[in-house]
Formats: C-alpha cells, structure tokens, sequence
C-alpha cells in the first residue's frame, strides 16, 4: 500500500488479512477465484484493487462495483475509504452470499450487495461504476451509464489488449492511466470515461 502512496493503517491491515481468511476458507466449498496463495489473492486481487484510487476523483462519495465478484474492486476500495458508500452488483447468488458474509466479518457500514445483473438495476445512482476486465470498455459503457451521476465516472482495469477495446469510444471522453501492479512487474491499464 505505501509502494502505491496510500496510507495503511494497523486496522485495515487487518480487515485486509481477515477478508483473505474469509476468502480462502470460503474459495474451498464455492470457487470464488482461481487463486490459490495468499500472496497471488494480495497482489493480483487486494493491491490490483486498490490501483483504482490512483484514477478516481477525490470527490466520489457513492461507487458501484459492477460484477463484483468476491468483492474486486469495491471492498478493498471500501476499507482503503471507509467514507464510500458502497453497491456490490453481482448476479451470481453464491457469490453475493459471500459478499453480504465478509462485509458482516469485516463490520463494514454503507456497502449493499445487489444480487442483480447491471442490466436489472433500477433507481441507483452513483458518483463512479468500476469493474475489473468484466466487460469490454464499449459494453461496460452501454450498460453502466445508466447508474452514474451527472458528471459521474466510469473507471475499468484491463489488459495488453486495450487500444482494440477503445475503437470507437470518443478520445475526448477517455483518460487512460498505466500503473504498474505492486510486487509483480505488471503494468495495468486503468481506463476513465466520462459518458
């Protein structure tokens, strides 16, 4: 966290190695990601999350994480910024099972699972949408922007293969951002649209 310039407080670290507890324990029985070491699941999910701060505007008080997932990137986000009102969306029942579980475990206030596809979500509004290499940049836009603010943000994390994504998309609308990933040699390609 301090290679990433963020503060790292005794009590996040530790809300961090109990969500890793959590996610192991859990990960035997229901499949929640592909990553079996502790340190793959802290640098290419934990520090991967926490990329998204680099790009996201001071000002963002309420952020949907679209496809969540087992919570990359909104909780890591979420016990980064404690302030952040938080929406889970995930379609997927065990895995939303999971969310509510170690958002309970980690005693974290203002976060609300959405156990919906994007597509389904009505009356939510929030200052960002994220997600992590779920959608293309031209999907995730289609079926995001609905949810955002006036002068909200969508913010994606992708791979090698982002300039083919972006055709398309208006340049004037796009801030691209390369950070390279903590203890790995990684770089990711964090993408900002504003619709």
């Amino acid at each position: 966290m301090r290679e990433l310039g963020l503060p790292a407080e005794d009590g996040q670290i530790a809300s961090f190695m109990t969500y890793l507890s959590e996610l192991r324990k859990w990960n035997r029985a229901y499949n929640l990601t592909g990553l079996k070491t502790s340190r793959d699941i802290v640098v290419k999910h934990f520090l991967d999350s926490l990329l998204f701060r680099k790009v996201l505007p001071p000002d963002v008080r309420t952020l949907a994480d679209v496809g969540s997932g087992a919570g990359f990137p909104g909780i890591p986000l979420k016990i980064a910024e404690p302030a952040l009102k938080v929406y889970l969306i995930e379609p997927t029942q065990k895995k939303a099972l999971f969310l509510r579980h170690v958002c309970a475990r980690l005693g974290l206030e203002d976060v609300e699972v959405i156990n919906k596809r994007i597509e389904e979500v009505e009356g939510l509004k929030v200052d960002a949408a994220v997600t992590r290499a779920l959608f293309s940049a031209g999907d995730f836009l289609k079926k995001a922007e609905g949810i955002l603010n006036a002068g909200g943000i969508l913010v994606l994390s992708k791979g090698p293969k982002i300039a083919k994504e972006l055709k398309g998309i208006d340049p004037g609308r796009i801030s691209l951002t390369d950070l390279r990933l903590p203890l790995s040699g990684v770089t990711r390609h964090l993408v900002a649209v504003k619709p």
